[in-house]
């Protein structure tokens, strides 16, 4: 789009100068009612909106492209808290602006708001609760969606945050990283009264899977997110790690969202 405006205004300036020349040197009755003034009106009012349009787009996440300023910046967890319509809409994909508590790799917490074009079928993963990755400029509280970021590298920024934030320990960070991943069923979920970080301490009950299709038992405190016991009540299945050697201890496992 920007190329385009460049574009236009190029052609703009090159009538406006014949508009001019004309009007000047012409010798017809009214040698200012050229042709020539398509000229003046680009440059004056197709040009501005143009670049106006162009600088919006840039800005707004259209096409899961990341500004320029943000590229390679921190990459942070950002839970919704609000989200609403700006307005603006390309091809009917409305821009949202999303309010988050935006949780850093060094355990800082900040409020911040991004600007996005979402996708209507991709409205569901974009409400308050969800965890969506952002990247953002120290002491900016415009962030943008990291759209761009491999997997890979949120889960170790979610690994690095909850580390941080005292959620997990170096040892079930070795678990998630080296475990053996595998299925088990949750027997019982009990509430322990406790917090941490604004998430829950249960005791959870676990029956899990060898590779080998054998089975064993354990209790453990686990520090959980709320859609994390949505997920995790008694009789559900999910995905954990452990270490072969040490069945002492097992982790949930839960992906970052790309």
């Amino acid at each position: 789009m920007k190329i385009l405006a460049w574009l236009i205004a190029a052609v703009g300036l090159v009538a406006t100068f014949l508009y001019i020349q004309e009007g000047l040197t012409g010798t017809g009755p009214m040698p200012w009612l050229s042709g020539f003034i398509a000229g003046p009106i680009i440059a004056l009012t197709v040009v501005p909106m143009l670049f106006r349009v162009s600088a919006a787009l840039e800005n707004s996440g259209f096409g899961g492209k990341i500004p320029a300023a943000y590229r390679g910046a921190p990459i942070g967890m950002g839970t919704v808290v609000a989200l609403s319509r700006t307005g603006l809409s390309v091809n009917d994909q409305p821009q949202l602006l999303i309010t988050l508590d935006v949780d850093a790799q060094d355990g800082r917490s900040f409020r911040a708001t991004a600007k996005q074009m979402v996708d209507l079928t991709d409205m569901p993963a974009v409400q308050p609760g969800s965890l969506l990755p952002v990247r953002y400029l120290p002491g900016n509280d415009k962030v943008v969606l990291a759209t761009d970021a491999p997997p890979a590298e949120l889960q170790s920024v979610l690994d690095q945050i909850r580390l941080a934030k005292g959620l997990v320990t170096p040892r079930q960070l070795q678990i998630s990283h080296q475990g053996l991943e595998t299925q088990a069923v949750v027997l019982s979920l009990a509430p322990t009264g406790e917090i941490r970080g604004n998430r829950s301490v249960v005791s959870m009950g676990m029956r899990v899977t060898r590779p080998d299709g054998s089975k064993f038992d354990l209790v453990q405190e686990k520090t959980l997110s709320p859609e994390m016991v949505a997920q995790a009540q008694p009789g559900a299945v999910v995905r954990v790690r452990y270490l072969a050697h040490d069945e002492s201890e097992v982790i949930v496992v839960v992906a970052a969202q790309p």
